[in-house]
């Protein structure tokens, strides 16, 4: 794949430290040459989120200042499915089966904040590159107001229909009684996904990637240590089985919520909510409704092809849903810190367009590309060498593993197509062309991932294993389409 060079027009960026654009240019004098920064103390600036503006200054240096602390938050957002399927694995395949057809469920609700995600990036990033830090948090007001509006309704409807929801997601009678208590609090308690899901984004957005990580930590320092401690009845705490790890899972998220909403408030910080925001404006409600419903539409495709590919494994029995289960939170373990990577990439393209500069943008998306590949393509590697020893951590039956481990080296081999298709996926969404990857997932996951998947495991008889192979597939075709796309141009004109 023929990938720009990332130093190409880097007039842009002439006197900026690490800058080699302008050769020809006098030297400055020895005593005033800003020495070189080292990886540490990059690393430890991204930490902060002392490393600067990143619409300015070395383009590679930028990228990963906002990148290092959106991998970090990814990790955290995985742990959060890892250890709940660590511990709940111990409660054996009918309990992991109730977790994971809650998750299913819980899909309408992450991709409600996923696609409203989206509107709040691009436009938090639009407004910061214009220089525009009040109109940036009134953005992410309106996306508060209608985060807490949908959460009210989905609260409502999730306790009300929790038993139905599991049934028509295929559970039977023992399932729906493991998992029912789970299910009834993970979708009454939604709003703080919601409320976590939009307030990271406009943090990111605004470039302070290192309060989205914090509080990622904190959500998730909650959960590793209530978790066992609610789920088992440690001490002095009761034995709540399945609904202990649902429990602990809504209090690490609300108590980050709180503190995301302490951070917006207070004074200083790089984006800051005052008493003037606090009211619902319609015009930028619209735009932001315009972005954030095709976005949704957009996460609602790629999410819903997850529950058809859940119900066609259901077909087999629970070992082998506890085997899928098993394996996708293995692997989202690993895509979500690539994750990371994209959401850099999406935010140095909202900040470029909005400071008028679409090449430094572009520049940046092939950097988060090749830096992704490199990552991913590490992990991949690693999950086909040692996929039973990593799926043996998890426990479930003989049949369940089995799955288990060939579903993670199914998936893994596509993982080098996946790190380009993620990165070109978000730069979409951040420049604001969100019809561009919604139309793809349309063709890439309905019209071919899900049918393929039910030809592969029934008709051509390759059960489960046809499903993981879908996929692979699926995410590797729109891979290629999205870099085809990108090169052509568009996004550069798209309006926030």
């Amino acid at each position: 794949m023929d990938i720009p060079d990332e130093n190409h027009n880097r007039t842009a960026e002439a006197g900026s430290p690490g800058s080699h654009a302008d050769a020809a240019a006098p030297a400055e004098p020895a005593a005033t040459t800003t020495p070189a920064e080292s990886p540490w103390q990059t690393f430890l600036h991204a930490i902060r989120g002392t490393g600067g503006d990143p619409t300015s200054g070395p383009l590679r240096r930028a990228v990963i200042l906002l990148a290092i602390p959106m991998v970090l938050e990814m990790v955290m957002e995985s742990l959060f499915a890892v250890v709940d399927i660590y511990f709940v694995s111990k409660l054996g395949d009918q309990a992991m089966a109730g977790v994971a057809l809650t998750e299913s469920g819980l899909t309408i609700i992450y991709t409600l904040a996923a696609g409203l995600s989206i509107g709040v990036t691009a436009m938090v990033a639009r407004r910061v590159g214009e220089g525009n830090r009040d109109g940036a948090a009134r953005a992410a007001t309106q996306a508060i107001f209608l985060g807490i509006f949908v959460a009210v309704v989905f609260g409502v409807c999730g306790v009300v229909y929790a038993a139905d929801i599991l049934r028509l997601m295929g559970a039977d009678a023992e399932v729906v009684a493991a998992g029912l208590p789970y299910t009834r609090i993970m979708l009454g308690g939604n709003i703080v996904i919601l409320l976590l899901f939009l307030q990271n984004a406009a943090f990111r957005g605004a470039g302070d990637a290192a309060i989205a990580m914090r509080v990622l930590w904190i959500a998730n320092g909650l959960n590793i240590v209530l978790d066992p401690l609610l789920i088992f009845g440690v001490g002095p705490f009761p034995e709540l089985g399945v609904k202990g790890a649902a429990i602990a899972t809504t209090i690490g998220r609300g108590i980050a919520v709180l503190v995301q909403l302490h951070t917006l408030l207070r004074r200083g910080g790089m984006l800051r909510i005052r008493r003037p925001h606090l009211r619902i404006q319609p015009a930028i409600m619209a735009r932001l409704w315009r972005l954030s419903a095709t976005g949704t539409l957009q996460t609602f495709i790629a999410t819903a092809s997850w529950i058809g590919l859940i119900r066609v494994t259901a077909e087999f029995g629970a070992e082998a849903l506890a085997g899928y289960v098993i394996a996708i939170r293995i692997i989202l373990f690993a895509i979500l810190p690539a994750w990371g990577l994209s959401n850099a990439a999406a935010t140095m393209v909202g900040q470029g367009l909005g400071a008028g500069d679409p090449d430094r943008a572009e520049r940046a998306v092939w950097i988060s590309c090749k830096l992704n590949l490199a990552f991913l393509g590490a992990v991949g590697l690693v999950f086909l060498v040692f996929a039973p020893q990593i799926v043996s951590i998890f426990g479930g039956t003989g049949a369940a593993t089995a799955t288990a481990v060939d579903g993670l080296r199914i998936v893994s081999i596509g993982f080098v197509f996946y790190a380009y298709g993620m990165v070109l996926t978000a730069a979409f969404n951040g420049a604001g062309a969100v019809w561009t990857p919604t139309i793809l997932n349309f063709f890439c996951f309905w019209l071919w991932e899900i049918p393929l998947a039910w030809t592969l495991a029934f008709p051509v008889g390759l059960g489960a294993n046809g499903v993981f192979i879908a996929m692979t597939v699926s995410f590797s075709t729109l891979a290629v389409v999205s870099a085809i796309l990108f090169k052509r141009g568009r996004w550069r004109k798209a309006a926030v």
